[in-house]
């Protein structure tokens, strides 16, 4: 071990000045990046399988509920994690969520019929998010902050990573063994990045522990549970007929916003400075790429006539420029302030955005799109990590959990309304008119351009609270 122990599970010094791979860091870091590879992996292997499964159990009726259900389970699961994190510290809620996880692998693994099919992706739905929640709450209780925006880099390059070995590694199972296994396969991933953590964790379980006064909050739980009803509702609105897409969509929309309400710092939905406006930002950059995102092959295709692999390789791009740039804002550390990062991945998500717009319009170049994916992908790596780092650092130590649970439900809630939105575009124009589904999205990056200012603290914030690295932004 490299470092000296200056109080119980407290490393300094060499462990600090290395890295989150070095010293009592490494396990714990090595184990955290292996459930999110894990999730991630699960998430995008189900996106190439899903087609299989569906004729397979003769459940082509409910391809979408199969998408819709998970997205809408995990809200559920990050506000509960969130609150029991706060309680009882991350230890608990991380070992429920891992052995829920490997649960919904059994049942989908196993399924013979698309109703247990989905049920399973409702249980996973619940741990992949609720993974997510104690795992922030780790970084902040046990890597000092000069460390984390490094941490959550790894964070970012562990999600990335399964985009661009995932669907050709599912697809391989698929066609030599069985679809089921890419589901019953992970299970032999899961038990050794848990068995990774847990001595470490158990040695700082004093430094980890949550606050027995924090409440249950059970209002918090209905109140999940109508946002991840409407956001289901968002999400199916386009099954309908006439003008009713539209109007379940913005009905729907409504509730889930005012039922939001209650599960985010005060302020978030009108970017009150600060931490608000942080989990706000994400919901909007997260609507804006992801909206876009799963068009671009599309269009590719469709227009230019890509094969699906080379139109996929645009994904690819924007997955690597990602980790890049989730390294490179790691390595900066203070020199770059998470309002800056903000601000600087904002505007430059927007621009790219507004090329792939023109491409749509005007019939540009192909590769125009594809170098300004890569940009997008870069912005996005820039941004990420630092949303969560400044969440943590503006947290009381009784809001961790809570405070980390909103900042994952607003990127799931953004992705679903623009990918809602997106679709009605596509259902009342037309499928292949892709300049209006790029215009939407472009539409939502100026917003983010907009408020991504927003996210620096008020001078009035309390002593200690704020990042260092905003200092040089004020």
């Amino acid at each position: 071990m490299t470092g000296t122990e200056s109080a119980p599970g407290r490393v300094v010094a060499d462990d600090d000045a290395r890295g989150p791979l070095s010293g009592r860091y490494r396990w714990l870091s090595i184990g955290m990046f292996s459930l999110i590879f894990i999730a991630a992996f699960e998430a995008l292997a189900v996106t190439t399988v899903m087609p299989t499964v569906a004729r397979d159990l003769d459940g082509e009726g409910l391809y979408a509920l199969a998408f819709a259900v998970p997205l809408a389970a995990g809200i559920v699961g990050m506000v509960v994690t969130g609150n029991w994190t706060d309680r009882a510290g991350p230890i608990p809620s991380l070992v429920t969520a891992a052995g829920l996880f490997v649960v919904g692998l059994v049942i989908a693994g196993t399924a013979t019929d698309m109703g247990v099919f989905i049920l399973g992706r409702f249980v996973h739905g619940v741990s992949g998010a609720a993974v997510i929640v104690p795992l922030y709450v780790i970084v902040a209780r046990v890597y000092p902050e000069r460390l984390r925006a490094r941490v959550f880099a790894g964070f970012a390059a562990a999600w990335v990573i399964p985009s661009i070995i995932g669907p050709a590694a599912a697809g391989a199972i698929v066609q030599v063994v069985s679809w089921h296994w890419v589901f019953l396969g992970v299970i032999a991933l899961v038990l050794p990045a848990a068995a990774m953590m847990l001595p470490p964790l158990l040695r700082v379980r004093t430094q980890v522990q949550g606050d027995p006064d924090v409440p249950w909050s059970l209002g918090r739980v209905g109140w999940a549970v109508l946002v991840a009803a409407a956001a289901l509702g968002v999400s199916l609105a386009k099954e309908l007929d006439g003008a009713w897409p539209w109007v379940v969509a913005a009905i729907a929309i409504a509730v889930a916003a005012v039922a939001a309400r209650p599960l985010m710092p005060p302020g978030t939905l009108r970017s009150a400075r600060g931490m608000p406006a942080t989990v706000l930002q994400k919901l909007v950059v997260a609507g804006a790429f992801f909206g876009a995102e799963i068009y671009l092959p599309y269009l590719l295709q469709d227009r230019y006539g890509f094969s699906p692999a080379l139109a996929g390789a645009v994904l690819t791009g924007a997955g690597l420029s990602w980790a890049g740039a989730s390294w490179l804002q790691g390595r900066l550390g203070d020199r770059l302030s998470n309002t800056q990062a903000v601000v600087i991945g904002s505007a430059t998500l927007a621009g790219a955005l507004v090329a792939v717009l023109l491409v749509a319009v005007f019939g540009w170049s192909p590769w125009i799109a594809f170098a300004a994916w890569t940009v997008a992908g870069g912005a996005m790596g820039l941004m990420y990590p630092r949303f969560n780092v400044e969440v943590l650092a503006l947290s009381a130590r009784s809001e961790q959990g809570f405070n980390s649970a909103a900042l994952t439900m607003a990127e799931s809630l953004g992705a679903a309304v623009a990918l809602a939105i997106t679709a009605l575009v596509s259902s009342t124009v037309g499928a292949g008119v892709f300049a209006a589904d790029f215009a939407v999205t472009a539409a939502i990056a100026l917003v983010a351009v907009l408020l991504a200012p927003r996210v620096r603290p008020p001078a009035a914030a309390p002593a200690g609270a704020v990042s260092a690295g905003d200092g040089a932004a004020r």
